[in-house]
């Protein structure tokens, strides 16, 4: 007799906690490239500094209606699940990358949050009919 695991089941908001592993890999990796490429390893660093203080600074909170994006304690975009089509988390072995779609527009997001609670958050909220993954 098999059973099927317990859903899990989540409260009706969750703060994303911060995720530093992007912005840190993408500084260390600026050090060598730039000894090799200045300007390439100036811009690699450059933009891992951006996402380190995007890390800090950009919230995420699922609800039971939407996808909040905090600035601070400021919402800056709610997304509301209703307009929602798809998403994806891109390359699994180590995640990168969130996409989700819209019905009038589609959104990358750098993976600068828990990318399990991520994961585990859209799948409760939002899940996919008839997903294989």
């Amino acid at each position: 007799m098999t059973t099927s695991p317990t859903p899990i089941q989540l409260p009706a908001s969750v703060e994303l906690a911060p995720n530093y592993t992007i912005p840190i890999v993408l500084i260390a990796a600026a050090i060598p490239v730039a000894a090799l490429q200045l300007w390439v390893g100036v811009a690699i660093g450059i933009f891992g500094l951006f996402l380190a203080i995007q890390t800090t600074i950009i919230k995420l909170e699922f609800t039971t209606t939407a996808l909040n994006v905090y600035r601070s304690n400021t919402v800056i975009r709610t997304f509301p699940y209703s307009e929602w089509e798809n998403w994806q988390i891109f390359w699994q072995p180590v995640p990168i990358l969130f996409y989700f779609k819209e019905v009038n527009s589609i959104h990358f997001l750098p993976i600068i949050f828990d990318a399990r609670m991520l994961r585990a958050c859209l799948e409760y909220y939002y899940p996919r009919v008839g997903d294989s993954e």
